[in-house]
Formats: C-alpha cells, structure tokens, sequence
C-alpha cells in the first residue's frame, strides 16, 4: 500500500471532481460535492477544505489556472488536476478497490465487549438496531427506485453498495437475535451465569488470564 501525499479522503473527492478537465475554484468545488451527496458517500470535514486544497496544490496534484474576481466578492482562484493528481487519483482507486482494508466501525466496537450486558438486554438492543435497519434499508430502497429512473447506474453504485451493506448486516442481527433468544448461542448459559452469579466462568478466566485450560 503507497503511502499517500495527501491521505484525506475529501482529497480523492477532489481529484475525481476535476479529473474531468474543467478548472474550479473552492467555493465550487465544495457546492458539486455538496451537490452530488458526497458527505453521505464520505466523511467530510467542510472547514478543512481549503487546507486539503493547498496541500493538493503544494504537493503539484493540482495547479493555480488563473484568479478571478466578480463584482466585490474575494479573488477566487481555479484549480486544475496536473499529471501528477491524475496517476495519484487512479493509483489511489486501485489501491481502494482492490485491497480490503479493516474497518472500526462503532457496532463492531460495542460487539467485541458484548459480554458485559446480560443476554436478555443485549437482544433488546439489538431488537431496537434491526427496527432501525429495517427503517433505513425501506427508505434506501425507495430513494434508489426513484433515483434509478434519473441518474445513470454508474452514479448509483455507492448507493447500492451502502444497501447491500446495510441488508447483509440487518440479516446478521437478525440470526444473532434468534440465537440469543432461543438459547442456541454457544456459551449462552456461562453468559448468563456470570451476570446472575457475579462470577466469571473458569473457562472465561483462564481464556482472559492466557492460561491453558488442560
């Protein structure tokens, strides 16, 4: 994986959205990517914009076009992407594309330390999360059937992609709940003990402890 000049996301944002040839200036740039729902596709820290802009410039991706005024309003200067934004934009697509990365997202987070709610509540809160995907993926579903009659697939397959996601997870939730509540989650038993008794289990210690259970 190559290190990165300019590793803010928004940066990638910006070179595609000059990869087409035409030059623009900030204020531009930021209402197309607002435009085009670039902060649901990203996270975008919109005060960071021009600094991510003239890291851009000052690494030679982009380069000053020209400066232009209207009426009294600040000079506004355009921005083209050079040879070099280009060859970093395409080796940054295949470097996303192609290499899975790991995420950490926050329910992964919350997964890995499950353990300290009891069993019962914690397939409540997951009852509450899969009411909640289900209310997502119904209005994600809706917007891509009207979306799909106006816009051109190749400008819908982060939206496809955020459902599929989104549809794969609420199908695992949904397995873990019924695992949980018919009791066919292994372990479930030592889970529920430990919050009735207080006491952690001995395989559980011995796992935390890095001990040999034999």
């Amino acid at each position: 994986m190559a290190k990165r000049r300019v590793g803010n996301l928004l940066a990638l944002a910006l070179l595609a959205l000059l990869s087409p040839g035409k030059p623009m200036h900030p204020y531009e740039m930021a209402t197309m990517l607002r435009r085009t729902g670039k902060e649901q596709d990203m996270r975008i820290k919109w005060g960071s914009l021009y600094t991510v802009v003239g890291n851009l410039d000052k690494h030679g991706l982009i380069e000053t076009v020209d400066t232009e005024r209207a009426g009294r309003r600040p000079e506004r200067t355009r921005y083209a992407i050079t040879e070099s934004g280009r060859a970093e934009l395409r080796e940054w697509m295949h470097e996303l594309l192609a290499e899975p990365a790991v995420e950490q997202p926050r329910f992964g987070a919350a997964l890995s330390v499950l353990g300290v709610l009891p069993p019962e509540e914690a397939a409540d809160l997951l009852e509450l999360r899969l009411a909640a995907l289900s209310g997502d993926i119904e209005r994600q579903r809706a917007d891509l059937e009207r979306w799909t009659a106006e816009v051109p697939r190749l400008f819908l397959i982060e939206e496809e992609y955020a459902l599929a996601v989104r549809e794969a997870e609420a199908a695992w939730v949904r397995s873990l709940i019924a695992e949980l509540r018919d009791g066919t989650l292994p372990g479930l038993d030592a889970w529920r003990a430990w919050h009735t008794s207080g006491g952690a289990p001995p395989e559980w210690t011995a796992l935390m402890e890095g001990e040999d259970e034999s």
